[in-house]
């Protein structure tokens, strides 16, 4: 080969690869505004949490304090699951460059849910799901779905 076929073909290489580049960013960045929806949507839920779980009468025998200190909770718990949903809903682009401030947000996000998907196997033991297949269904569930959040937040941090 000469060195005018060996500059072609480099070129060549270096298209393909840039579009190779471009197609796993574009799939990052899918994945990242799903989760972002999923997150929002989750939080959003946290409303009608207490009245799908049946709290009211679970919860009259605890003390007023213990009862608000719950509710409250929940709610803060649903404004952070929107939140954190939002920037990977409304900004993933802007995450997946180069950047201090994008690899925060995403690193937090990792350790954030990384933790939730390890919550999943040391707070909620078999006992507490395997009486009903609703229970064993969400359980399943919750464990994909945390899987996967982590998985996409680490992708986008480790790909961009």
């Amino acid at each position: 080969m000469t060195a005018i076929d060996m500059t072609a073909v480099t070129a060549i290489d270096m298209t393909a690869m840039a579009a190779a580049d471009a197609t796993a960013v574009t799939a990052v960045e899918v994945q990242l505004r799903l989760v972002g929806a999923v997150l929002v949507a989750l939080g959003v839920a946290h409303v009608a949490l207490p009245r799908v779980l049946a709290w009211r009468p679970q919860f009259a025998a605890l003390h007023p304090l213990t009862r608000h200190v719950l509710y409250t909770h929940t709610f803060f718990i649903g404004v952070m699951c929107v939140l954190l949903g939002l920037a990977p809903l409304l900004l993933a682009a802007d995450l997946l460059r180069p950047g201090r401030v994008p690899a925060a947000v995403l690193g937090a996000e990792c350790v954030f849910w990384g933790l939730r998907w390890a919550a999943q196997f040391v707070a909620f033991p078999p006992g507490t799901w395997r009486g009903s297949r609703l229970h064993r269904a969400g359980y399943a569930g919750f464990t994909v779905l945390w899987t996967w959040i982590v998985a996409v937040f680490a992708a986008a941090l480790f790909t961009r």
